[in-house]
């Protein structure tokens, strides 16, 4: 192949993106110098973080530049190396999705193992997705045995996961919400304890009608009104991780929700954002213990798999819109 096809930020979008904001460009295939490698790309991950560094702003990570290739994570095969110690036909893990062909230093890149697991799962269960999951619950909201637990967008690929490792690590009782009555039934086959449809009703009346005894630890991914109902619904010295907010990712007007922020003071609650890239040091405990659960089939992962690359928009659209059931990716 001597084309390399890639999506460009075409525009910074006002609210919802649409694919406007999208464009499909032809390149030549990149060539490796000293200490690089080639990869073709052959799945790239869609999240929701993506949505922020689509605005202008000063943020933990810089912005998309307009009429530059969006990045991201991907797995590919290295079809040429001027690296030490990286082989063509070798399987890696890097930071450069959005693109069939990737052209970046060895050192960025991570290898892979493809038989130990499909290479799909290393940017979900066994990737940033997993440790996001382990890293939040475990660590940020330390979660003991026996506490309840909460998990918004649960049906996602991080929060289908929270749930069923709090599940493995004990939790008396693990609650999810979900957009859809599917997807509710979904987190009652992988072993919730009770899920509901955030759409069936006020999410602080479900929640409470789920969790009769209150909350322990809630793990959000939306905030709004699930930050707001969590927040009523702790018990004493609750706590929360604070992962994401997608509810209001796409808002152009300051969010009407949490309004009850005043009780974590009576709780004495803790409310603690986190990024994953905080807690490396627990990545061989965490590779330990999940591809122990998987090996034996305790643990399940859900995919939807958009093919493509000239459909990573719609995929990424379809992500904020809700429409995927575990982990969005696109294979390129």
């Amino acid at each position: 192949m001597s084309t390399n096809r890639e999506i460009h930020l075409a525009s910074r979008p006002q609210g919802w993106p649409t694919a406007d904001n999208f464009r499909l460009v032809e390149t030549e295939v990149p060539t490796s110098g000293p200490g690089q490698i080639v990869v073709r790309n052959q799945f790239m991950s869609v999240d929701p973080y993506m949505r922020g560094r689509m605005n202008d702003v000063k943020s933990y990570v810089p912005p998309f530049q307009l009429g530059a290739p969006l990045d991201g994570g991907a797995v590919g095969e290295v079809v040429a190396s001027e690296a030490d110690g990286v082989k063509v036909g070798d399987t890696v893990l890097h930071g450069l999705g959005w693109r069939e062909y990737a052209l970046l230093d060895a050192k960025a890149a991570r290898p892979v193992d493809p038989t130990i697991a499909p290479v799909s799962a290393y940017l979900s269960v066994l990737g940033m997705t997993g440790l996001t999951a382990y890293a939040g619950l475990l660590d940020v909201a330390g979660m003991k045995p026996g506490e309840s637990v909460f998990v918004s967008a649960a049906a996602g690929s991080v929060g289908s996961l929270v749930g069923q490792i709090a599940k493995l690590k004990g939790a008396g009782h693990v609650v999810g919400s979900a957009g859809s009555a599917a997807k509710v039934e979904r987190l009652k086959a992988l072993g919730f304890d009770a899920a509901f449809d955030y759409h069936d009703g006020p999410v602080r009346d479900s929640l409470r009608a789920a969790a009769p005894n209150g909350i322990d630890v809630y793990f959000d991914n939306v905030g709004g009104d699930h930050l707001e109902a969590a927040i009523s619904a702790m018990n004493l010295h609750g706590r929360a991780a604070i992962c994401g907010m997608i509810a209001q990712y796409n808002d152009t007007e300051p969010p009407a929700a949490p309004r009850n922020l005043a009780m974590v003071i009576g709780k004495r609650l803790t409310l603690r954002g986190f990024l994953v890239s905080d807690h490396g040091n627990l990545r061989e405990q965490f590779v330990r213990d999940v591809s122990g659960w998987l090996r034996d089939g305790k643990l399940a992962y859900d995919e939807t798999i958009v093919d493509g690359i000239e459909n990573a928009p719609e995929a990424f659209l379809g992500l904020l819109r809700g429409e995927n059931l575990g982990k969005m990716l696109v294979r390129v």
